[in-house]
């Protein structure tokens, strides 16, 4: 015997719990079943406590800086690492326990810790005891990807959820992957006063950016004295008296380093192995993401998958459209749909790098007539005023719509300055339009404007 619902919500992530506010609130009896800790990968091991530890490193990196403010601080720079976690445990701490105190004072939400596992297209166990609804939602997030390297399973490794537990200075950090979160934990680390190597397989850092994206972003990473090592074609480990030795390249001379410590940040995989989706009938591809159509239904009627588990955006603010998306649709009588919404996401190394819809590269695949226009942060106000000239700004339109196709903002506010741009494109604004705001002085965002007014063409051969 079954206990029944009108709704069941697996997963306590981002869109989860709003999910289940916006059901209840339109009278709807929700079941909401977490097996592990409330508010999903960016409250508890992703986006809240890293910034908070992005934020740790700035004050230190600044610090040491002081002399060039005309600010005298004594040398060197000691750092805290207790500390440092105290504060990302706190942060992390209150905004799980907001999440879940939310749930569990939610009129008509049932909250149950515990795995949930299908047995039927509508019906779950938890712990042996049965549940089902007409309405099944699957927020169930993902996780660090572990490759199966030669030599990974004789050594000690750290991914993004073990390194918030990490409250020591490692003397030498090893990051393997050279993308989005091994490059914020290796600057971070190296403020902190590791040494720090980045083990890249492919040829560049961040490969899905544009060639001059990559190497400015290299540049960066190096003048702090991080080591790069790039065409890292043959990664293997072994145990080392220092720690751990990683093998890098079959070819070169300095054909390995040791690192007391190892971070493994190779990209993520959904949480959809040990659900028994089959017994569901519901689908997934090959890398184990459910398929969801473009309201982001799965293969079985009445059960859509949300966030990280869809493959439709790995951040935060995706999980939460996508939240807003099936709300709409379900409880509003709209038509939204996850192919209308504009994409964009920030490495936040500092300076950060805000990107928004199509690279140069991809634009210029299209085939289509484009225009870019770059300028260097050296040549904005409010960088050269905070000294902090790093990077640039670059964006690409379409010669023959007007319309801005993507942007990249590498540099001081990048990661606020490209809303505006953001904001165009999801309102279909032309770029004629968007060149004669009057934007704020000074800011980074009010160079926009100017740079829109560079546009010139490219040749796309």
């Amino acid at each position: 015997m079954s206990q029944s619902f009108d709704a069941i919500i697996i997963g306590a992530g981002q869109a989860g719990p709003s999910l289940a506010g916006r059901l209840t609130t339109s009278g709807m009896k929700v079941l909401m079943v977490e097996r592990k800790l409330f508010g999903g990968t960016c409250v508890n091991t992703g986006c809240m406590p890293t910034k908070t530890m992005v934020a740790s490193a700035y004050a230190a990196h600044l610090a040491r800086r002081g002399g060039d403010y005309g600010v005298v601080i004594e040398q060197p720079i000691r750092v805290n690492m207790q500390r440092v976690r105290q504060r990302a445990d706190t942060v992390t701490l209150n905004a799980r326990t907001g999440v879940e105190n939310w749930l569990r004072g939610m009129k008509n939400c049932t909250v149950i810790e515990g795995h949930a596992r299908f047995t039927g297209p509508h019906t779950i166990s938890i712990d042996g005891v049965l549940f089902d609804a007409p309405r099944i939602f699957l927020n169930v997030g993902g996780r660090a990807n572990i490759p199966d390297m030669p030599g990974i399973g004789d050594v000690d490794y750290l991914t993004n959820t073990g390194m918030m537990q990490l409250d020591v200075l490692p003397k030498h950090l090893v990051v393997i992957g050279g993308s989005y979160i091994g490059l914020e934990f290796a600057q971070m680390y190296r403020r902190f006063g590791s040494q720090v190597t980045i083990v890249e397989k492919g040829p560049r850092l961040v490969g899905r950016e544009d060639e001059d994206v990559s190497e400015a972003i290299k540049d960066i990473l190096e003048n702090e004295g991080i080591s790069c090592r790039l065409n890292a074609n043959c990664i293997a480990f072994k145990p080392h008296e220092g720690g751990t030795e990683v093998h890098l390249d079959c070819d070169s001379d300095e054909r390995s380093v040791v690192g007391s410590h190892v971070l493994l940040a190779i990209g993520r995989r959904p949480n959809t192995d040990d659900l028994d989706l089959e017994k569901a009938g519901i689908a997934t591809d090959e890398r184990g993401y459910i398929k969801v159509d473009d309201y982001l239904a799965t293969s079985v009627e009445g059960t859509w998958a949300l966030g990280d588990c869809n493959g439709k955006g790995a951040f935060t603010h995706t999980a939460y459209n996508d939240f807003e998306i099936v709300a709409a649709n379900l409880l509003d009588g709209e038509d939204r749909r996850v192919s209308e919404r504009v994409q964009g996401y920030a490495l936040y190394i500092d300076p950060p790098l805000g990107r928004v819809g199509m690279s140069e590269t991809q634009a210029k695949a299209t085939g289509r007539p484009i225009l870019v226009s770059k300028r260097p942060m050296t040549r904005v106000g409010r960088a050269v005023e905070k000294d902090e000239t790093q990077g640039f700004m670059k964006i690409v339109a379409d010669a023959q719509t007007k319309q801005i196709l993507g942007a990249a903002i590498l540099g001081t506010s990048g990661d606020e300055a490209i809303h505006g741009i953001l904001d165009a494109m999801s309102a279909k604004m032309d770029y004629p339009t968007l060149k004669w705001a009057v934007p704020i002085h000074p800011t980074v965002s009010e160079l926009i404007p100017t740079v829109l007014g560079d546009l010139a063409p490219l040749d796309h051969t």
